[in-house]
């Protein structure tokens, strides 16, 4: 659906890209720096490429002969900051992008938009009697209230502490799943990738390479530049809640899962993302600890790491996961591919507010 090839240069810094994104969202992943914003910012038409062109559904918004402004693109941006108009109300800031519409193309409803965004109660106050989470729902309202054709979001979560990230996160979901309308999601949260991304382009000093699933690319990136993967990601589905203890449990090739308590339904898809630093490794089945979820199976390499650890890749029933060991615990325990292992790891590192994203087909 959006298609370009770009070729763009800011000083010193030199951007290229040759992508085609599709839809869902797509998280643009990489270092501050690296060109995510950059990119964005072109397509949006805040910038004009130096070479090359950018396509949206058929339509030429930029090449060598031709340039459309932005506001004649129907794209929704939603910055970092809210960046609402401090003088109007909310009611105000959602009406704002919807009346440069003409009426035949107002597609969306703000008794929709503000039940979605559970900003209803908001609608008269000003942005300065707002908190940071209520500010950045606003923009997202104010984003959808101009019917785009396409979502841009620069680090929207980025400013925002890890509780009031965690209220965001399901709002994002909804306009992913409910809206049909295509997002670039600029990130260099692993966790935010993990949970929200149905594809991923990665970025490393103004090269962006090629769209793909968010565990196939992180990976991919990790591995090009020497670096311990952050976390493992795990396909797994709901089978059952344990309301009294708080904990949902799921099935995976590698092994049952508990998280904490998510209100999806049992059979839902999901992508659990496995934080590396949260995995103890063992040589024998382990009573008499916390962790809940233990994982089984048989280690396939052993490779010494930069610093002063060993990074493990153990095949459980089929599904790879990395570890990371020290290297007094490598050798103590006598760590060699073929060995039997045990993975445990707390159910906290997986918690559902954070850790997982349901899977759309």
């Amino acid at each position: 659906m959006l298609d370009l090839s770009i070729h763009h240069r800011q000083g010193d810094f030199a951007l290229h890209a040759d992508l085609s994104v599709g839809e869902g969202l797509t998280a643009l992943f990489g270092a501050s720096g690296s060109g995510k914003t950059t990119l964005i910012n072109l397509v949006a038409g805040l910038i004009r490429p130096e070479q090359g062109h950018i396509r949206f559904s058929g339509e030429t918004w930029s090449d060598g002969s031709m340039f459309i402004a932005p506001h004649r693109r129907r794209i929704g941006y939603v910055f970092q900051e809210g960046r609402l108009f401090p003088h109007m109300t909310v009611l105000q800031n959602l009406r704002y992008g919807e009346r440069l519409l003409p009426r035949t193309e107002r597609r969306e409803d703000l008794d929709r938009i503000s039940s979605l965004l559970g900003i209803t109660d908001l609608l008269d106050r000003r942005p300065a009697h707002l908190s940071g989470g209520e500010k950045q729902r606003v923009a997202l309202g104010r984003a959808l209230m101009a019917s785009p054709k396409l979502l841009l979001m620069d680090e929207p979560l980025s400013a925002l502490d890890s509780g009031l990230k965690a209220q965001i996160l399901p709002y994002i979901e909804r306009i992913r799943d409910d809206f049909g309308v295509p997002i670039l999601y600029v990130s260099h949260s692993v966790e935010e990738v993990a949970r929200l991304a149905t594809s991923v382009v990665t970025f490393d000093r103004g090269k962006a390479s090629a769209v793909g699933r968010p565990d196939e690319a992180l990976a991919a990136v990790m591995h090009a530049s020497g670096d311990l993967p952050a976390g493992n990601f795990i396909e797994a589905e709901i089978s059952g809640h344990h309301v009294e203890d708080g904990l949902t449990e799921a099935r995976s090739t590698a092994g049952p899962l508990l998280l904490r308590r998510t209100h999806l339904a049992v059979g839902t898809r999901v992508r659990v993302f496995v934080p590396v630093s949260d995995i103890v490794v063992a040589t024998e089945p382990t009573e008499g600890l916390s962790a809940l979820n233990r994982l089984s199976g048989h280690l396939i390499t052993v490779e010494e790491g930069k610093g002063p650890s060993v990074i493990l890749t153990v095949d459980c029933h089929g599904q790879r996961l990395v570890a990371e060991v020290t290297r007094r615990s490598w050798r103590q325990l006598a760590l060699e591919a073929g060995k039997p292992v045990h993975l445990l790891f707390k159910t906290v590192s997986i918690a559902s507010e954070g850790m997982y994203r349901e899977i759309k087909d």
